[in-house]
Order: structure tokens, then C-alpha cells, then sequence
């Protein structure tokens, strides 16, 4: 895909997350639709995979710390053919594959189970150092949320991973500034950010997380540094591309309504880029 089609495919997918949220009546909107052009990014351009074989032992791990997020996944893996589309409407249904967290007992292609904030680094590590041990050459990715950065397992897992010379693993931080309870330079402040990862002995890149084009250079960047692991500090938009969404963080955990929430959400994301239509 060109970067624009990717940008289209990226407007897809937030269509597909509001639609799957209305459906479901509940979940969590404003993370997932401020990540959509990293999922596009990551699913259609970075990682390495198989749809039709979503255990291939060469592929690359994607590791979602921030499990609430999970309904931009599913649209992503969806659209990229890892299960049918018609599935999403199943999002958080009784016996769905499409858990309002995931689990990789329910649906293949995912690697962990998410839901409790902060343990995904650590998973990450100990895949990245499992990858190293089977002289494995995959890459790890791992996605947490700047607000899941108030549990100290995070740090843990960022001291051992400098510790074990992980060069690949990369992180991938949704610094949006919101959380549930807030803002989160209220709630827990984080900045100076970058100071501190890098005090931590990461690699830190600072991009925009609605460039799909940084991005993808980005990650390409990542996967040059061979002496440390890499942290890729995102700038996104909670909400992205739904005005009365967007920077909002009582929308971090609230689902559209059906009907005019819903209508006027779509309306304006079909308004930006267009829409692809797959058969």
C-alpha cells in the first residue's frame, strides 16, 4: 500500500471501531481511535506475519500492554485477513472470539492476554529474550498506554530489558495525556518523559503518532539499533477524527450511542479521507 492508501485504511478502521463500539454498547473509544494509524502502520507495512497462519514461528510479536484499546486490533487484523470481517459486530458478545480485552485463547494471532495495566513490558522481555535464546531473528513489539507508565512493573521490565541488551524489542507509548480519571500530567505527572526512558538506558524517538509515514521510518530506525532496546514516544490525539471526541478523556472509557452519536461520528470521518470497501 502507498502511505495514502494507508491513511485511507487508517480512516477505515476508525469507522470500524465506532461501529463496533455502538453495536457492542460499550468499550473504550477515544484509545483506539487515536492509535489507528499505528495498527495501519504495523499490520500493513511493519510486521512481519501470516493471516491464513497466525502462529507462523518467524513472525513478529506484537504485545498489547494496553489491552482496553484492543478494538483498533481487531478492526486492523480483520481488514488484513485474519478473520472475517463480519466478525467485529460480535465485539464483547457472549462466546465472541473479540473479548472486550483480548485473549489468545479466543482468537489466534494474538500473543497475550491484556487487562490489568503496566504487565505488558514485561511479557515483551521475556518473549524478546526467548527470541534471543532460539537465535530467533523476529522482532517484538510491545504498545502501552502513558497512563499504564504509573506502575512501577513498567520500569522494572524497562531496567531489565537495558540490563539483557534487547535490541529487539520495541516500545511503543500512546502519549495521548489522558487516562480514565484525567489528564495525566493531574493524575500522575510523567514529563519530562523522554529524559526518563532515556535515563533508563532506552533509545527514544519522539514522533507524531498520526504520521504514518514517521512511523514506519521509525520502526525502520528501531530495528537499526542492535545495543539496547528502542521507545517509540507517540503523540496522538485521543479521539482522533471525531470532533466531540477528541481530547476528551471521559471518552477514554465510553462507547458512541447508537444513533445520533454514532451518525454524527461517522459522518465526519467519512468526511476526511473516504472509505475502502473490501469485498
Amino acid at each position: 500500500m502507498t502511505i495514502t492508501q494507508l491513511q485511507k485504511m487508517a480512516n477505515t478502521l476508525r469507522q470500524d471501531v465506532v461501529t463496533m463500539l455502538a453495536q457492542a454498547g460499550s468499550g473504550h473509544a477515544a484509545g483506539s481511535l487515536g492509535m489507528a494509524d499505528i495498527f495501519t502502520a504495523l499490520y500493513f507495512r511493519i510486521l512481519r506475519g501470516k493471516p491464513k497462519d497466525p502462529l507462523w514461528r518467524e513472525r513478529d510479536r506484537l504485545i498489547l500492554s494496553a489491552g482496553h484499546i484492543v478494538p483498533i486490533r481487531y478492526a486492523a487484523m480483520a481488514r488484513a485477513g485474519y478473520f472475517p470481517l463480519k466478525k467485529l459486530q460480535t465485539l464483547r458478545k457472549f462466546q465472541s472470539p473479540l473479548q472486550g480485552h483480548p485473549s489468545p485463547r479466543y482468537l489466534k494471532g494474538l500473543e497475550t492476554a491484556s487487562g490489568p495495566l503496566g504487565q505488558g513490558l514485561s511479557q515483551a522481555v521475556g518473549i524478546a529474550l526467548a527470541a534471543r535464546m532460539d537465535n530467533a531473528s523476529w522482532t517484538t513489539y510491545c504498545i502501552m498506554g502513558d497512563g499504564e507508565l504509573n506502575e512501577g512493573e513498567i520500569w522494572e521490565a524497562a531496567m531489565l530489558a537495558v540490563k539483557e541488551h534487547l535490541g529487539n524489542l520495541i516500545g511503543i507509548v500512546d502519549r495521548n495525556n489522558i487516562q480514565i480519571d484525567g489528564f495525566t500530567e493531574e493524575v500522575m505527572p510523567l514529563e519530562p518523559l523522554r529524559d526518563k526512558w532515556e535515563a533508563f538506558g532506552w533509545h527514544v524517538l519522539e514522533i507524531d503518532g498520526h504520521n504514518i509515514e514517521m512511523i514506519i521510518d521509525a520502526c525502520n530506525q528501531a530495528k537499526a539499533i542492535f545495543e539496547k532496546p528502542t521507545v517509540l514516544l507517540a503523540h496522538t490525539i485521543p479521539g482522533k477524527g471525531v470532533g466531540f471526541m477528541e481530547r476528551d478523556f471521559h471518552w477514554h472509557g465510553r462507547a458512541p450511542e447508537k444513533g445520533s452519536e454514532t451518525e454524527k461520528a461517522l459522518k465526519e470521518l467519512r468526511s476526511l479521507r473516504g472509505t475502502i470497501v473490501y469485498d
